[in-house]
């Protein structure tokens, strides 16, 4: 695939326009960028290495002549069109939950299981849960030495990501607090401001949310631990971007801090920041718009045999969806 003609459906929201800046930050060898989104944003034009491209309203009859989709328009776009695009011939990404449980459709962190890219049956290729990413991207080198067993993590999730109503949600409600005004929430069912909120996403029957059982069973798809046990609270908090993630990690086989950091050497996408005698250990404003993740305040538990206690951060808008979905692209 020299020089494929890429197409980002969803271009002109968040994630596309990081979609966009990543394909020129990394000098993706593509041969023709197209840009599609819905209706009322067709006609806008966007830069792409210094060029105008206009930005075209999303139809079933567009991906003639496309390689590769890059999809990040939410669930109910991606089934109404990603089957069109891989029916054309194009290989679908895609950044919703539509496809990631489904067999035939690889659920894929390159750094993880970039083998899984050839199977592709449906022609399609799921980027995970952005949470879910983060953590396994600190987890993942320690279970190629140790033997992952299970995982309790507590998220604390920027409000980016819900979006950019998250951040105007926030900066409203600041303002409002600031002047002594009133406001009645709206994107998220309490204040944000000044508080944090311990849901994500809807709740389902047995009191865990949808985006914490996302933890589970794409954590079980992608390290292909069918038997991994994830328990896990997902809290949404008061900061622009970057989500924060406190896992407890047990394991097959004896860890310790040190050994666990030696674990991390060499491993792409992920940076140990642990020396807690300076005050220095991975925080969200450090990790904004940078593409590796980073891990710290790694220390055995006092709980749980083999087990360690750490904290990962990363971008979510970055590795948690855009880069990631544009290094399977690299892989094909």
């Amino acid at each position: 695939m020299n020089h494929p003609h890429v197409a980002i459906v969803g271009a002109t929201g968040a994630v596309g326009l990081d979609l966009i800046k990543c394909l020129e930050r990394r000098n993706f060898p593509l041969g023709k960028l197209s840009l599609f989104a819905s209706s009322r944003s067709a006609g806008k034009k966007m830069i792409f290495r210094g060029e105008e491209i206009v930005v075209q309203t999303l139809t079933h009859d567009v991906f003639a002549g496309v390689d590769i989709a890059l999809f990040s328009a939410g669930g109910g776009r991606s089934l109404e069109f990603a089957p069109s695009a891989a029916k054309a011939g194009a290989v679908v990404i895609d950044n919703s939950s539509a496809f990631r449980m489904d067999d035939d459709v690889p659920l894929i962190v390159p750094e993880i299981n970039a083998h899984a890219v050839h199977h592709r049956p449906r022609g399609i290729i799921a980027n995970p849960n952005c949470t879910t990413i983060i953590s396994l991207m600190a987890l993942a080198p320690l279970h190629e030495a140790f033997g992952l067993r299970s995982i309790i993590a507590s998220t604390y999730q920027a409000v980016s990501g819900s979006g950019a109503q998250g951040i105007i949600e926030l900066e409203n409600q600041v303002s409002a607090i600031t002047q002594g005004t009133e406001f009645t929430p709206s994107v998220y069912p309490r204040q944000i401001a000044f508080n944090v909120i311990p849901q994500v996403d809807q709740f389902t029957e047995n009191g865990y949310t949808k985006e914490e059982l996302k933890m589970l069973h794409e954590g079980r798809k992608i390290m292909n631990l069918p038997d991994l046990r994830v328990s896990c609270t997902c809290v949404r908090v008061p900061v622009y971007r970057s989500h924060s993630v406190s896992i407890t990690a047990q394991f097959e086989r004896s860890i310790t801090a040190d050994a666990a950091r030696a674990a991390y050497e060499g491993k792409p996408g992920i940076i140990v920041v642990d020396d807690i005698s300076r005050a220095l250990y991975p925080v969200p404003l450090d990790t904004t718009l940078q593409d590796d993740c980073r891990v710290g305040r790694i220390r055995k538990n006092l709980v749980f045999e083999n087990a360690l206690d750490l904290w990962v951060v990363g971008d979510q808008v970055l590795k948690g969806a855009a880069l990631n979905a544009v290094q399977i692209a690299e892989l094909l």
